[in-house]
């Protein structure tokens, strides 16, 4: 099981050479992924939990594939309805073959109403808009000779009933974020039921948890999975490793903007943890 880390592309102290610093370290430790939120237009709604500025994925992506060159580099995740698809499968196409083919796009319906207001996308229609836009671009990245994409696997974020369905329609993996293990294995049973009801193979689990570690044991039946002592940490890794997880997403970040302007706290966080799983796992 490979191990990815979620990059803060927002926040007051975000900035070019501090985004530099996230790639060269989760690169230098071995991490295998580096993955970065969207938006792009910070309403309200947005800037109540990831204030500006905000660095739009592609474009930040994009000029991290030229600082880095082994780490997969993806979207956690791309808002899909905010974007004209042939425009989304065009920089998708663009960046993967750009990179050398390292590309991962998650990629989710969005939450933010405000936002959608001000791109003037129907909130209401999200989910109808974002199937129907991974089947336009996943038709346009058909025509090779123009496109040039390769294979980009899409994960597919959300745990509702609908986009469970979408992961296992449209999707290469089911991407849940921030979640609690028994809340986990009552969806894998749902998208396992959902995919033999379509007829369909049931989607790789490539997961995004919290990464918070405190020196005394979280109890309790509202811990999410990677919340707790090292020890707890290492024993989710296992457990979703259990479940089958290929990779699992790390997300150092606990929702004060406060925390960009100190990123070392987070990269020492993420070396201690890569260090006891390769000794775990070597």
């Amino acid at each position: 099981m490979k191990l990815g880390v979620n990059v803060p592309n927002f926040g007051p102290g975000t900035r070019p050479g501090v985004l530099r610093g996230w790639a060269e370290t989760v690169e230098g430790l071995g991490f295998d992924l580096l993955m970065v939120s969207d938006h792009v237009v910070v309403t309200p709604d947005v800037a109540g939990q990831y204030p500006a500025p905000f660095y739009e994925p592609f474009t930040t992506l994009s000029w991290l594939a030229g600082i880095t060159t082994r780490i997969r580099l993806g979207t956690t995740v791309l808002i899909v309805p905010y974007r004209h698809p042939l425009l989304t499968a065009r920089m998708a196409a663009n960046l993967q073959d750009l990179s050398g083919g390292r590309l991962v796009l998650g990629v989710g319906v969005g939450w933010a109403r405000q936002e959608f207001e001000a791109l003037g996308v129907p909130y209401e229609r999200r989910g109808a808009l974002t199937d129907e836009h991974l089947r336009v671009m996943r038709l346009a990245w058909q025509d090779e000779e123009d496109y040039r994409a390769g294979h980009i696997p899409i994960w597919v974020g959300g745990g509702s009933d609908a986009a469970l369905r979408r992961a296992v329609l449209l999707g290469d993996a089911w991407h849940p974020l921030r979640f609690t293990l028994p809340w986990l294995d009552e969806r894998m049973d749902r998208l396992a039921a959902v995919a033999e009801t379509l007829g369909c193979a049931t989607p790789v689990l490539a997961p995004r948890i919290l990464l918070r570690l405190t020196t005394t044991p979280v109890t309790g039946e509202g811990r999410r999975a990677g919340e707790g002592t090292l020890d707890q940490v290492m024993d989710d890794l296992d457990r979703l490793r259990l479940l089958g997880a290929e990779t699992v997403l790390l997300d150092p970040f606990n929702g004060d903007p406060d925390e960009t302007n100190h990123p070392e706290t987070a990269w020492h966080l993420l070396e201690t943890v890569a260090a006891a799983y390769t000794k775990e796992h070597s």
